[in-house]
């Protein structure tokens, strides 16, 4: 049997993910030591690590936790291909990529937006659709031109959904952005969105911030926490950098990690998962259960050196 923490170094995922995947999709029934403990069993982590396979894959959190329970771990492979979107054709943004049509990139979203609530559609259409667009690229069935453009097109509509969300009210200060030398900003962009959508004050700061950068935002906006994307395996030495430098200057505020790289930073922080939805309702509700004044960076109950997922 293993606690917690083993069975995260043994599966290669946080403390805090694998409790989220507990809780949220019950991949897992950990049995109870006589002090309380969560302990698990060799089937537990033969779960647990097929489940990330699925998700490093490119599957969403929900259909890889499917798949898991639907039969034995073992028959899990790499190489299975993510199922198709619960709704929408994931396949769009990969023809529009090849036919570079901004009418029909914009006919594309506008249907992708229109099937439901914008958290379900990013979580369920919109992302898997670029991840799909991902996979073509590297497979040369589409250009890094043609990539490019689907991808500016995509960011120009989430900025204006952003701008849609503007909160006028009192909520929390959140920054939410990229560390130094990352660009890939969709899906920080997206869930600063849902963050929006959710009350919270959102200042993004983009791609590419450098330590210095995040800290001098959250002591000018007396910012409650902040959220740091990991997209690619690249970015973890610089989103590992930033983490300690909040961690030493602004002690108070709660530091949070998303993107599909965020178990690989090693660390204090707090890991917010792989959905849009789920994580910045979870942080909403966090921030709104806490106590202390706003404004100003010592302001806030400590939370960074909790780890936990999405």
């Amino acid at each position: 049997m293993y606690t917690v923490k083993r069975a995260a170094e043994l599966t290669g995922l946080s403390p805090d993910t694998l409790r989220m995947w507990e809780r949220r999709y019950a991949v897992v029934e950990p049995e109870r030591s006589p002090g309380g403990y969560r302990l698990y069993d060799d089937a537990a982590l033969r779960r647990l690590a097929a489940m990330k396979s699925l998700v490093d894959a490119g599957w969403s959190v929900r259909a890889a936790a499917t798949r898991v329970l639907s039969g034995s771990p073992d028959e899990v492979v790499v190489a299975d291909r993510p199922p198709e979107a619960a709704f929408g054709d994931v396949e769009a943004l990969v023809s529009v990529a090849r036919d570079f049509d901004a009418r029909a990139l914009d006919g594309v979203l506008d249907e992708g937006f229109a099937l439901g609530g914008y958290e379900q559609v990013v979580d369920e259409w919109l992302l898997p659709a670029l991840g799909r667009l991902g996979r073509a690229w590297r497979e040369g069935s589409v250009t890094v031109a043609g990539e490019h453009f689907v991808s500016a097109g995509v960011q120009r509509r989430l900025a204006t959904l952003f701008d849609a969300a503007a909160h006028e009210g009192e909520g929390p200060v959140v920054v939410v952005g990229l560390a130094r030398g990352s660009r890939h900003e969709l899906g920080v962009l997206a869930f600063s969105v849902a963050l929006r959508r959710a009350g919270l004050q959102v200042v993004y700061v983009g791609g590419d911030l450098p330590p210095e950068g995040w800290v001098e935002t959250v002591r000018a906006r007396g910012a409650r926490a902040v959220v740091i994307g990991v997209p690619s395996i690249e970015d973890v030495p610089a989103v590992r950098e930033c983490v300690d430098v909040l961690v030493r200057a602004a002690p108070d505020v709660a530091v949070h990690l998303g993107g599909g790289y965020q178990d690989d930073v090693s660390g204090p922080a707090r890991r917010l998962g792989h959905e849009i939805g789920g994580g910045s309702s979870a942080l909403a509700a966090e921030l709104a259960s806490r106590s202390g004044p706003r404004g100003g960076v010592g302001g806030v109950q400590s939370s960074a050196g909790e780890r936990r997922a999405t």
